[in-house]
């Protein structure tokens, strides 16, 4: 596991460089879900191809930006499941972005995900890690592209935040209820439009609500189970809270394909708890 962090970090260190420097425009392809994609996606998928080449650990990479799973190495024990750049549109604005990594064994379902790794790209560049053997850790990158520990990451049983995603013309009444009730007890609204930042300052500042539900045009939503929702389900996890569809534990389910979507709602459990009200019998 530790070669595969170490290709994370290496992977990091030249997507930043990338971001800071070359082009942010768009490109002339899409991805599998019609999405254009970015200059910088391409870069990122690359980058991150490269790295993890390196590792024989490794046996599979499944990327949001390709269609079907790409084989690396035979003997290989782990999948890899990543989004090489979540909110990557961001970047031309100058808003933080992110990398989502899943590490599973044998196949792409949530209960097969042994570790989970995210990377933040903004004002300073900070990478967190989950697995079975310890608590949710935090690293900052240094002006030499190293990585130094900085803290465990934890979620308070309730949270202030909340971040709504989804477009609210499309929300289904009983969600959009949740949501103002939300605001009505004094929640402060944080959302950038990017998952990665958004999850990460709900998981810095110790809880609250990410939504991203099922719509009336996107009922099984838009976030992807093997490259977004299930890294994060399992680190929310990991620091204290909960992540579930709406009604069920996220990290129970099983993607048909690896672009499989699912509603989906990460968080502290007093939150949660509020979702699951909201949901019942819905």
């Amino acid at each position: 596991m530790k070669e595969i962090y170490k290709a994370i970090e290496r992977s990091a260190k030249r997507i930043q460089e990338a971001i800071a420097y070359e082009d942010t425009g768009y490109s002339e392809n899409q991805n599998q879900t019609g999405d254009t994609q970015l200059k910088l996606d391409i870069q990122s998928d690359l980058i991150i191809e490269e790295e993890f080449a390196k590792v024989s650990s490794v046996k599979e990479l499944a990327s949001e930006e390709k269609d079907e799973a790409c084989p690396l190495h035979t003997e290989g024990k782990y999948l890899i499941g990543y989004d090489p750049l979540d909110g990557s549109s961001l970047a031309d604005v100058n808003l933080s972005v992110g990398s989502i990594f899943g590490i599973y064994e044998n196949d792409y379902s949530g209960k097969n995900l042994k570790a989970a790794v995210y990377v933040v790209y903004g004002p300073r560049v900070e990478m967190v890690i989950a697995d079975e053997e310890s608590e949710v850790r935090m690293y900052k990158m240094d002006k030499n592209g190293t990585f130094h520990f900085a803290q465990n990451l934890t979620l308070n049983p309730k949270g202030k935040l909340n971040a709504p995603g989804g477009t609210q013309q499309q929300w289904y009444p009983y969600h959009k209820a949740l949501i103002d009730s939300l605001f009505s007890e004094g929640y402060r609204l944080r959302y950038s439009g990017g998952m990665v930042p958004d999850l990460h300052q709900i998981l810095i500042k110790g809880g609250g609500l990410f939504s991203y539900p099922g719509t009336l045009d996107k009922p099984k939503g838009k976030l992807r189970m093997t490259f977004e929702v299930f890294p994060f389900a399992f680190i929310y996890e990991k620091a204290g809270g909960a992540a579930i569809d709406a009604k069920n534990r996220l990290l129970d389910l099983s993607p048909a394909h690896i672009h499989d979507t699912t509603p989906c709602f990460f968080g502290s459990n007093d939150e949660i708890e509020k979702v699951k009200e909201v949901y019942a019998g819905k």
